[in-house]
């Protein structure tokens, strides 16, 4: 798409990505800590308007819900960890209701793809806890375990949500890493936003135009 069309056709999908770089350029530097919470909220919450003017489904409507209690998570991280962590933990919940409901799951799967599934559900938890070493993180990790797997397994592209959940879940063990020490250095600082914020962006973009074309056939 052309950056004239993206203007003109998708201007919360272009506010969104400057909110997003904006963010991760100005994070650090003298400004208010509210203003930097700000901007970060705005970057997925301006997904979650992208969603809801675009189509008028109840689907829709809960994948905006989904990137809306990410944005409210996002803001609340940089305050309260625990807050943001249950909103997190409520967009995840809320994310399941969308992808398992029977008309967006996908008729067939290849052996593989069910085994990535169980893989995703499965280890997911266990690697929360494992690198964070917090129980509370770990039962996090079942909804975030929960939400990438049937995200994986819903009729949605895998090129877009089911890659998107993946990197969702990439981000979150970052976090996790560093909350554990690890000892991976600087890469959780430099990579910890844009594996989340790529992966919401792919998750809302692949739920919207799947569900567009539901509407148009």
């Amino acid at each position: 798409m052309s950056k004239h069309a993206l203007i003109e056709k998708r201007p919360y999908l272009l506010a969104s990505i400057a909110a997003a770089l904006a963010y991760y350029f100005l994070r650090g530097d003298e400004l208010s800590d509210i203003y930097i919470a700000l901007v970060k909220g705005a970057a997925v919450g301006l997904l979650a308007v992208y969603a809801w003017h675009r189509s008028h489904s109840r689907d829709v409507h809960l994948i905006a819900g989904v990137m809306a209690l990410g944005a409210l998570g996002d803001v609340a991280m940089e305050f309260w960890f625990e807050i943001g962590g249950a909103l997190f933990f409520a967009g995840h919940v809320l994310a399941l209701t969308l992808y398992l409901q029977p008309h967006n799951r996908r008729a067939r799967h290849t052996p593989s793809q069910k085994a990535a599934a169980v893989a995703l559900l499965l280890l997911t938890p266990v690697l929360c806890f494992l690198l964070s070493k917090d129980i509370a993180v770990g039962l996090y990790g079942l909804a975030l375990g929960g939400m990438a797997a049937s995200a994986w397994m819903s009729r949605f592209s895998r090129y877009h949500v089911g890659i998107g959940a993946l990197l969702f879940v990439a981000s979150d063990l970052l976090i996790f890493a560093r909350m554990g020490g690890a000892g991976l250095g600087n890469l959780p600082h430099w990579l910890i936003w844009p594996t989340y914020y790529i992966g919401q962006f792919l998750i809302c973009t692949g739920v919207v135009q799947t569900l567009r074309r539901d509407h148009q056939a």
